[in-house]
């Protein structure tokens, strides 16, 4: 759900650019970012792409069980234009028929020049960081 939906109930045309890019990486990765039961062990798709684009590490996110029988460019493109959806901010995302010229190699990607994430994301997602690096493996929600 969209961060402006999920907080003010507030549903604008790019709550469906987002829901798109939360689509594309539970593909990529081949795991839901929903449970109907999270633990404090779990943490959700988002959080864990905004950290491995912060260590600049997309490439971890591909589902494991495709072995390396995928293409890498094509992987790497979808998942760019996931993080592009999934920002915070409305104003931030592309629209729909960008997204669209972007898969199709019309466009160039964007790089995201903003911050993905908000000041209070960034002490739980430091702390997820420091557990990544540490090798602690968590079930994703």
């Amino acid at each position: 759900m969209a961060p402006e939906y999920a907080l003010r109930g507030h549903l604008t045309y790019k709550a469906d650019v987002y829901s798109f890019g939360v689509l594309a990486l539970e593909i990529v990765s081949g795991r839901s970012n929903m449970k109907h039961r999270p633990t404090e062990e779990s943490i959700c798709l988002v959080d864990w792409v905004v950290s491995l684009k912060q260590k600049g590490s997309l490439m971890d996110l591909v589902d494991p069980r495709l072995d390396s029988d995928f293409n890498k460019n094509e992987a790497l493109r979808m998942i760019e234009i996931a993080v592009l959806c999934i920002n915070k901010s409305p104003a931030h995302r592309p629209t729909m028929s960008e997204v669209v010229n972007m898969l199709e190699g019309n466009i160039e990607i964007k790089e995201p020049d903003f911050n993905l994430i908000t000041s209070g994301d960034e002490l739980r997602l430091q702390a997820l960081n420091l557990k990544l690096d540490q090798g602690d493996t968590f079930p994703l929600l």
